[in-house]
């Protein structure tokens, strides 16, 4: 599918802006393909771009950029050389982030489509290296749990922003949520290469009736903020059998700094379920590894892996290429 955006005129360049548009589990973004760095990608550009009226519409851009040509991508070459290509994100008003989870799953898949990495890159052991502010990610061709065409992400390394908080009470912030009922519930902050709040909710009633359409009011507030997921448990402990190994089950609603409730938010499964684990006891009390995490988007597995690192996998779909005249957005 190709399209066309037009709309009332800005002072932006009006040269035509290549695009494709993708989403995992329903989180999407507007690509762009820009290998030398030569787009003035913005705060204004990209939330324009975002715009969902006036706009293509996404929860956030992704830059496909070399990392040679950014100076952020000097510490990607440092970490990996294998990381040529850099994630420059964007969330949906325009502020920078330092990664995106699903992101990372769609930009491999669109480098794939345009042709600038191999199939073969995806399904060598280290996997595809991508370079983000948060790290160096590696991207690998996976299969779901129904035999789904996936893609999983070594999401780097993870921890709890206070471990003496979540060993003692389980919590280390106080979150209220609208829509509820006025009382300030327990968060846990776990850091994925970008900050997040989890809180346990007590039934699928309360999960609905949460109005993350406005911010949770997060006490102690980060310096950079925090996205902040809802989460009820399905099955902490998960089942076993003499060939499978134990799979815990959450369900997760987010809301995302700069970008508001999305459908989906990969960071924030991870974050989630290894809220979780922790509230479960770990893997000393035989909490699971590995976790499905089911959001309005759709299901992405989350799991823990050694040296406190965690993996995501998840669908990674490319909907629609197109041209948008910069000047016309924003009408």
């Amino acid at each position: 599918m190709t399209s066309t955006v037009t709309g009332a005129s800005t002072s932006t360049s009006s040269s035509p802006l290549a695009f494709t548009k993708g989403h995992g589990t329903q989180n999407d973004f507007v690509l762009l393909t820009d290998p030398d760095g030569a787009l003035a990608l913005d705060a204004v550009l990209a939330a324009l771009l975002c715009d969902r009226r006036a706009g293509v519409g996404a929860d956030g851009v992704i830059r496909a950029v070399r990392s040679d040509a950014l100076p952020e991508g000097a510490a990607a070459l440092a970490e990996d050389p294998g990381a040529v290509w850099f994630m420059d994100y964007r969330n949906a008003d325009g502020s920078m982030a330092e990664m995106c989870g699903n992101g990372v799953r769609v930009l491999a898949a669109h480098l794939l489509a345009e042709g600038l990495v191999e199939e073969a890159e995806l399904r060598s052991g280290a996997g595809l290296a991508l370079g983000t502010r948060a790290g160096v990610r590696h991207v690998r061709r996976v299969r779901g749990p129904e035999g789904e065409d996936w893609l999983a992400v070594d999401m780097g390394p993870w921890h709890l922003i206070d471990p003496v908080g979540a060993s003692e009470r389980g919590a280390d912030a106080e979150v209220g949520v609208h829509g509820l009922d006025g009382v300030r519930r327990p968060g846990l902050s776990v850091d994925v290469g970008n900050p997040h709040t989890v809180v346990a909710l007590a039934s699928a009633a309360e999960l609905e009736a949460a109005d993350l359409g406005r911010a949770p009011e997060v006490d102690p507030l980060p310096p950079h903020g925090t996205n902040v997921e809802l989460v009820i448990v399905e099955d902490a402990f998960g089942r076993s059998s003499a060939s499978e190994a134990p799979l815990g089950v959450i369900r997760m609603r987010v809301h995302e700094r700069g970008s508001g409730e999305t459908r989906s938010c990969g960071t924030g499964a991870c974050a989630a379920a290894l809220a979780v684990r922790s509230w479960a006891g770990g893997a000393e009390a035989g909490a699971p590894e590995r976790w499905l995490v089911h959001v309005p988007g759709g299901t992405v597995a989350v799991r823990a892996l050694e040296g406190q690192r965690v993996e995501l996998a998840g669908p990674a779909v490319l909907l629609a290429r197109g041209e948008v005249d910069p000047a016309q957005l924003g009408g």
